[in-house]
């Protein structure tokens, strides 16, 4: 069996604290800017009407600057067809309602101005919880109008009704 010891300063002591805490912190702000850049810690701020505006233009949706309608809904616990099939709708947007069952939100309704050959109304729905947008939609009230997701995907536009 071998014994190392060495006399180690305090100066070279803090030194070499002080280069492992720079080497963590370096770490640390590597990871965040790779999450951030891969979306993962991107939140989505919708405490303001200015900041849910400015989400919308972002998605490529110019709408009225004032909802139409404000009202708090509660997300729903149980899992009916209906819920699930709009929840895929989230999901395919990077959104999940289900892990907000049972809480309070609040929905805002804004009137899309540039919706391509609208005849009728058509309306961006946001859900806001604790300030952050959690969820949402756009929707063409025509007869014949679909559902889809405020946020485009790669592939299209997903619908909710296809």
């Amino acid at each position: 069996m071998f014994v190392i010891t060495t006399k180690v300063s305090k100066t070279k002591l803090a030194a070499g604290a002080t280069l492992v805490i720079a080497a963590l912190v370096l770490v640390g702000v590597l990871t965040a800017a790779r999450r951030a850049q891969a979306g993962e810690d991107a939140v989505l701020k919708g405490e303001s009407n200015d900041d849910r505006v400015a989400w919308l233009a972002q998605c490529g949706w110019e709408v009225n600057a004032e909802p139409v309608e404000t009202q708090s809904v509660k997300i729903p616990t149980e899992d009916s067809e209906l819920f699930a099939r709009y929840n895929e709708l989230q999901k395919s947007q990077g959104f999940d309602l289900r892990q907000y069952a049972g809480r309070q939100a609040t929905r805002y309704v804004y009137q899309v101005l540039n919706y391509p050959n609208a005849d009728k109304p058509v309306y961006a729905t946001v859900f806001v919880l604790k300030g952050r947008i959690v969820g949402g939609d756009v929707t063409d009230s025509s007869p014949n109008g679909k559902m889809q997701g405020i946020v485009k995907s790669k592939t299209g536009d997903q619908t909710a009704n296809d």
